[in-house]
């Protein structure tokens, strides 16, 4: 087991000098993605980069793209748009809804700023109601579910929530949540709900067909451990004509042979927008394998629950140190506080030990993430930079 761990860790450049704990920020890169996205490059420059070769070659990289990242969902292809990050994927939910005054749209108080503020524009400028339900406090007690429903109104056209919390680590039960919305769905149009998956893919097994979102944000660059700006939007094939196209291209409309425009791609595409990198088409493919090589993604979820909890319970045994949750982590985010000493102080110190971690504005805390390939050394590592932190105050 320790030599399979080191070998694969060998392909992961980033990791040859540091213990690294930030895949909740940015995963890194497989020395086998490097190399397809460079001969990506240059195919592209041999074959002309606007040629009718090069032209055939990127509609076949994005539906191989399109493949991957469904495998790791449990969907169609079809349901899949390609986008740059989680933010353009959840721009393109909020800003496609056709928005009238007085709708209610529901937030969580543990949603990422940048949703918070395109919920604040989408207020200004349509005159829609936004409310936040409290999710913090049901982090170790209480009923998530119960605390969304609870807070829905009869004018209530949209909930954005996060699948894992990206600040506690707390793993929402989307499942229920979204039958439970179902249930309280009034008239024709049902409730419809976005998430922000940017902690889930690559960390959560999933079957969004099973879950029953409508619409579902991700990148590629986290916990896939892909190349920034490439992510994705998946789009329930029953919500896909309730959201109208707000960035458009030639990559979102069809044509006739005389180049009229005759309407939207039937399907995913009809988001997209028009030149991307594709090269990074070949990254993420590159970058999904690598993880596939080691296990599935169940086999891969297990471990980092098991790397987490051992983390978790090496933090809570520190003096001064308390963890978010009082129970193992169910994801590979773990939050804790440290008492009498700045939080920011402490991550700048512990980067100067070669250990990479981050802090979380709210709640105050210091956020630190586990992948199914950290090793235990790695952990170790971190608990003495602390440790050693804590005796210089």
């Amino acid at each position: 087991m320790h030599d399979r761990l080191q070998s694969h860790r060998q392909q992961l450049p980033a990791l040859a000098n540091k213990a690294y704990f930030n895949y909740g920020g940015q995963g890194p890169l497989p020395q086998t993605a490097l190399a397809a996205i460079q001969q990506a490059y240059e195919y592209i420059q041999t074959a002309g980069p606007f040629s009718g070769a090069t032209n055939t070659w990127i509609v076949k990289e994005a539906n191989r793209t399109r493949e991957a990242i469904a495998s790791e969902l449990g969907v169609l292809p079809a349901t899949i748009t390609l986008t740059e990050n989680v933010s353009v994927g959840c721009n393109i939910a909020l800003w496609g809804i056709d928005w009238k005054a007085g709708d209610h749209l529901l937030l969580t108080d543990c949603e990422h700023p940048s949703v918070v503020a395109t919920v604040q524009e989408l207020q200004r400028r349509f005159g829609i109601e936004v409310s936040s339900c409290q999710l913090l406090p049901t982090l170790n007690q209480g009923d998530p579910v119960a605390t969304i429903t609870q807070a829905l109104q009869p004018n209530t056209r949209l909930i954005a929530l996060s699948h894992v919390l990206w600040n506690t680590g707390q793993v929402l039960p989307l499942a229920e949540i979204a039958n439970a919305c179902r249930q309280q769905s009034r008239g024709t149009e049902s409730i419809r709900i976005l998430v922000d998956a940017a902690q889930s893919v690559g960390l959560l097994p999933l079957n969004l067909d099973e879950i029953g979102i409508d619409f579902y944000a991700f990148t590629g660059h986290k916990w896939l451990c892909g190349p920034e700006g490439l992510g994705g939007l998946y789009v329930r094939p029953d919500a896909l004509e309730s959201l109208h196209p707000t960035f458009i291209g030639w990559r979102s409309s069809e044509t006739n042979s005389q180049g009229q425009l005759t309407g939207w791609k039937p399907d995913g595409r009809r988001f997209e927008v028009a030149t991307s990198a594709y090269p990074l088409f070949a990254g993420l493919r590159s970058a999904i394998a690598f993880h596939q090589q080691w296990g599935s993604p169940a086999e891969r979820y297990q471990q980092i629950q098991r790397l987490s909890q051992s983390l978790w319970e090496q933090l809570s045994q520190l003096p001064d140190v308390k963890c978010l949750r009082t129970s193992p982590p169910e994801a590979g985010l773990v939050s804790f506080q440290l008492s009498g000493s700045s939080h920011a102080q402490l991550v700048q110190f512990l980067e100067t030990q070669g250990l990479q971690i981050r802090t979380i504005r709210n709640p105050d805390c210091v956020r630190a993430c586990v992948h199914y390939f950290t090793s235990p050394e790695e952990i170790a590592q971190l608990i003495q930079g602390i440790e050693k932190f804590q005796a210089l105050q």
